[in-house]
């Protein structure tokens, strides 16, 4: 194996090439390098009915950054990210109307990047994806059948 090497090494440099030319490939420094990602931890979401806490889900959250953007300074500001997401569930549940156990996924992604500009600055993060959903309690889609409660009691 060592003799091979070296035997390559001498026909590269007989040929006037050099052995790093060899050993690394000669595209690599053409490729493009990949915009930066931070992928937040999961964060538990309330589904919210009629005033009654039913479920939570647990949202996984990619935040894709801008070109030039250091990823590693956004990764530090992680916890404020997933603080702020929290904290607007709470306020105002992302509850779909149609399928307790998945979130309003449009509702969060505006408000992941709304949030992003007061945490990092404008136009660090430039997109963000919602890459997992998964609920505490598996529950059926809600009932279109009407649930109007009378106030009084019929024994």
């Amino acid at each position: 194996m060592i003799r091979r090497r070296g035997a390559v090494r001498a026909a590269a440099a007989s040929l006037g090439l050099g052995a790093s030319l060899i050993c690394s490939p000669m595209w690599a420094a053409d490729a493009p390098t990949p915009p930066a990602t931070v992928q937040l931890a999961s964060v538990a979401l309330p589904i919210v009915v009629d005033g009654r806490l039913i479920n939570y889900i647990f949202v996984t959250v990619k935040l894709d950054l801008a070109p030039g953007a250091d990823g590693s300074a956004v990764r530090a500001k992680e916890p404020f990210f997933r603080d702020a997401l929290v904290r607007a569930g709470h306020r105002a549940p992302f509850t779909l109307a149609t399928d307790y156990m998945h979130v309003d996924t449009g509702r969060v992604r505006a408000e992941v990047l709304n949030d992003a500009v007061a945490i990092v600055g404008r136009g660090v993060v430039r997109n963000v994806e919602i890459v997992k959903q998964a609920p505490q309690h598996t529950l059926g889609r809600p009932s279109t059948a009407s649930t109007s409660r009378s106030p009084e009691l019929i024994p």
